[in-house]
């Protein structure tokens, strides 16, 4: 088993299935030791998990969980590109946007969610640039989308 497959079986996580791709759009296109990865919502094996807007019926929480669930579908789909998460060597940018209420403000803590686990999963090499965006609305109605590009070795 790898390390961070291990590292995340003791952070008791385990990874969907890679999420079909919702459009005319690759799940990861490799450029050299980049991979780019698209915007993923908060579903979990083709079910979506958390839907409605963050700050209206969604807790600031309830939008924490949901991007977790989304850094798990990336990391899914990672896995899919590059045969083994063992050979990330860090992640660069996380885009997180969440699908809000106006004049929400709190989109940093919701996109944590996701940032969080990258960090408890790759340690530092999990550490990232990112944008965290109040949206008006989401594929599916999903509360919250990530995004994510990756170094490989």
């Amino acid at each position: 088993m790898s390390a961070v497959l291990a590292r995340l079986a003791e952070l008791d996580l385990e990874l969907p299935g890679p999420p079909a791709s919702g459009g005319n759009y690759l799940p990861f296109r490799v450029v050299g030791n980049l991979v780019f990865l698209p915007g993923v919502i908060s579903s979990w094996n083709g079910k979506l998990t958390h839907a409605g807007k963050v700050g209206g019926g969604l807790s600031v929480e309830q939008g924490y969980s949901a991007a977790r669930i989304c850094a798990l579908n990336l990391l899914a789909n990672l896995q899919a590109a590059v045969g083994d998460l063992d050979r990330v060597k860090q992640v660069v940018v996380v885009n997180g946007y969440v699908n809000c209420v106006p004049d929400f403000s709190a989109s940093p803590k919701v996109i944590n969610g996701a940032s969080d686990l990258l960090v408890a999963v790759f340690g530092d090499a999990g550490r990232h640039v990112r944008a965290a965006i109040g949206v008006n609305g989401l594929p599916l109605g999903a509360a919250v989308e990530v995004q994510m590009t990756v170094e490989i070795h």
